[in-house]
């Protein structure tokens, strides 16, 4: 099934259908399909409801880690006002040291004690939620194929590779791999015009969150990821002539073109024991 984007066509189609002579519904509807018949309007993919149930899933993960970090950094700034600097947690016992150093300050007056009392629960509440999504999610990854698959790819953990499986949804419908870097906005804009001719930022066109997703599964790549494999050894070459962010980008774009191949070609990522030369 295949529809029309609706903000930018409707504004589009609207100055296009005015300048005709008459209107009418039967003038109209002759001219919007006169309109894509000449190609001016693509298609747009209408995914499945199997990727709306994807995307779901790990897009209310992702919503409880944001609101955890938002009341954290709140907690943070509501002491500091009273000289109270927090350290940083780990991720021991869903953040436990975190709600102990909040317990402590409300030791030191009723008003924080009231805070912490209030706080305390809630940050309890969404560690736990976001911990029972995060389990949920590996599951789901654990039971996919082509999740499995995508995963071994460096730097690919489950919350990617379920998010680019709702995202892409059909792999055929690119028929280059190299396309989905436009499509997720990791392209460099160009202009030309008679001599001049640039290349600016990335467009960052399309889904916002697989973008963060994928970017930071490229800085896991040059910083974490301890094996090298020749996505790891081109990136840190990289990395070393153009900088950790112009590297990243292009990783990222590297690592979305390598999910497509492979959900593609039906292949798991071969790893190398040695750095590519």
């Amino acid at each position: 099934m295949v529809g029309l984007g609706l903000p930018a066509v409707c504004i589009d189609a609207h100055k296009a259908l005015s300048a005709r002579l008459n209107k009418s519904d039967a003038s109209d509807a002759e001219g919007l399909a006169q309109l894509a018949r000449i190609g001016w309007y693509t298609p747009v993919h209408i995914r499945s409801g199997e990727s709306d149930y994807l995307r779901s899933l790990v897009g209310a993960r992702e919503r409880l880690i944001r609101l955890r970090k938002d009341l954290e950094g709140h907690i943070r700034g509501v002491l500091k006002t009273f000289g109270i600097r927090m350290t940083g947690t780990g991720q021991g016992r869903q953040r436990q040291a975190f709600r102990d150093q909040l317990a402590a300050a409300g030791e030191t007056d009723l008003v924080l004690r009231a805070i912490a009392d209030g706080f305390i629960a809630a940050h309890a509440t969404l560690c736990q939620s976001a911990d029972d999504l995060d389990k949920a999610v590996k599951k789901k990854a654990k039971a996919h194929p082509v999740a499995r698959r995508l995963m071994t790819i460096p730097g690919v953990g489950a919350a990617n590779a379920l998010n680019f499986i709702a995202l892409i949804d059909d792999p055929n419908r690119f028929s280059r791999t190299a396309d989905v870097g436009a499509f997720l906005g990791l392209k460099p804009k160009r202009h030309q015009s008679g001599e001049v001719d640039w290349s600016g930022r990335v467009s960052k066109c399309g889904d916002g969150a697989m973008r963060g997703l994928l970017f930071e599964a490229a800085s896991c790549v040059i910083r974490q990821v301890k094996c090298f494999s020749p996505l790891k050894s081109w990136a840190v070459r990289l990395a070393g002539r153009r900088g950790f962010r112009k590297a990243a980008v292009a990783t990222a774009r590297k690592i979305a073109v390598l999910m497509l191949t492979l959900g593609k070609n039906e292949t798991d990522y071969q790893w190398t024991k040695e750095a590519a030369v």
